[in-house]
């Protein structure tokens, strides 16, 4: 399978957010990578219910709702109806992960589970082989635009493996100062989803770094 694009709304200009939607469904990305953040949970608040189910109206891709939030079973149905097609919870966030798995699985979405990048993979075994897609922060979550962890790359490494080992078919998806410079490194450590904020929506020319990181 040929690797996934991801640009993220977060990084969009708000004042413009319907062009910039057209552009990624114009564009080579994949999906629509939606970041949802309570202030409770990380450090900073983004859009809720209202932004997403305007997203989901114009949008022709899929999209990936990342939930940065705490107790996020409360809100799996609601998600599901604002347009979620994939939806990703932090292991941190949940204390009966199998369970929110599970309901997400249940309402007919892809179900994801996102780790912080001080949490180790191997706190995934036991659940890596019921889930879509893993995303591993890159970054300390809730702000765009930070320094990319170079650590990453064995982490990457260590969760293919397991993946491997677990027979499992989980995505990995990097999530947090992808750029130009390392996503050739991502992919060959093996990663699946690229998750571009910044190095897409601050390019002079969006559509074409969107091509750049699909090569």
């Amino acid at each position: 399978m040929s690797h996934l694009i991801a640009p993220s709304v977060l990084s969009a200009d708000f004042a413009h957010l319907g062009r910039d939607i057209e552009m990624i469904n114009q564009s080579e990305g994949d999906w629509f990578h939606v970041d949802v953040m309570d202030g409770q949970f990380v450090p900073n608040i983004s859009f809720g219910f209202p932004v997403l189910k305007a997203v989901k109206k114009q949008a022709k891709k899929p999209l990936d709702v990342h939930l940065m939030i705490v107790d996020p079973d409360r809100f799996t149905e609601a998600f599901k109806e604002a347009g979620a097609d994939w939806l990703t919870v932090h292991i941190e966030a949940c204390t009966h992960l199998h369970r929110s798995i599970q309901k997400i699985k249940s309402l007919g979405m892809k179900a994801g589970v996102a780790i912080n990048p001080h949490t180790n993979i191997l706190l995934l075994k036991d659940i890596i082989s019921e889930i879509d897609l893993v995303n591993v922060m890159s970054v300390n979550p809730g702000f765009g635009g930070q320094k990319f962890i170079e650590n990453t790359y064995q982490k990457v490494r260590d969760l293919k493996a397991l993946i491997k080992t677990q027979q499992s078919s989980a995505l990995i998806e990097i999530d947090g100062g992808v750029d130009l410079k390392n996503y050739r490194l991502l992919l060959d450590a093996g990663a699946d989803v690229l998750v571009a904020g910044n190095t897409v929506f601050s390019s002079p020319d969006p559509e074409a770094t969107i091509a750049l990181l699909k090569k």
